[in-house]
């Protein structure tokens, strides 16, 4: 079945090394969504150091997106020299995901009036008609201070649809949480607060491993796994939940 996703990925502790983890794996996601011929759509981003990212926000879409991908909310912990270390030690940075799924507007009742929308240029590549219109979109919505935005699309319009469907999202989530208890613990629970000791997953470059260390997975051969073959560890989780269930 044609799920839709919203993937948001954000740097952590460790400074520059965080950001540049961030960038890491946002392009994991992207080269895995290639394999399995997900359409995938970078909505928004903060650039940091070194082709990282502050914050990637993205759009994947396609049959089982939300099934396979479902369990990688959380903190996100890696170990490894950073680019940037001069003494050749091993650092270690963190960097949450969050998996969202894509809810329909009837899902989620939003009041207009609680909407402040700003536009501005979008820039980066594009041509000169991203430059000289304001198509990127801001959207704060006031009630919530959840702020959104998008600047993939080259009018106004498409992106304000792409940055709504991304507040629906986050105001599904939140009343799902209301549902089962305090939405701040909630939200710490599947996210945290992206220090180095809350950690659903390590990646361990100097010992070429991975460690989910909810369903005490390990697996092996980070440079494959990065370069798009997440199936490696994503299979051997599917089989752990399915032998607890």
């Amino acid at each position: 079945m044609t799920q839709k996703i919203i993937l948001e990925i954000r740097g952590g502790a460790g400074g520059d090394e965080a950001s540049i983890f961030a960038g890491d794996l946002a392009r994991m996601y992207q080269r895995y969504s290639a394999t399995r011929s997900w359409k995938f759509s970078i909505l928004d981003t903060s650039p940091g150091t070194l082709g990282g990212y502050k914050t990637f926000i993205s759009r994947i879409e396609g049959e089982g997106s939300y099934d396979a991908l479902k369990y990688e909310s959380g903190v996100h912990r890696v170990q490894r020299i950073p680019q940037t270390e001069k003494a050749g030690r091993v650092h270690t940075s963190t960097a949450t995901v969050a998996i969202l799924p894509v809810v329909e507007p009837k899902e989620v009742n939003i009041n207009l009036n609680d909407l402040e929308v700003t536009f501005s240029r979008a820039g980066g590549p594009g041509g000169q008609n991203v430059n000289k219109i304001e198509s990127a979109v801001r959207i704060t919505h006031k009630p919530t201070g959840i702020v959104v935005s998008c600047r993939e699309e080259r009018n106004q319009h498409a992106n304000r649809e792409r940055a709504m469907e991304v507040l629906r999202s986050k105001l599904y989530e939140m009343q799902k949480e209301k549902e089962v208890g305090n939405i701040t613990e909630a939200r710490r629970e599947q996210v945290g607060t992206a220090d180095r000791s809350e950690k659903i997953r390590t990646y361990n470059f100097p010992d070429d491993r991975i460690t989910d260390h909810r369903f005490n997975v390990k697996v092996h051969n980070l440079e494959k796994i990065f370069d798009g073959n997440l199936d490696i560890l994503l299979e051997k989780i599917t089989k752990q939940t399915k032998k607890e269930a």
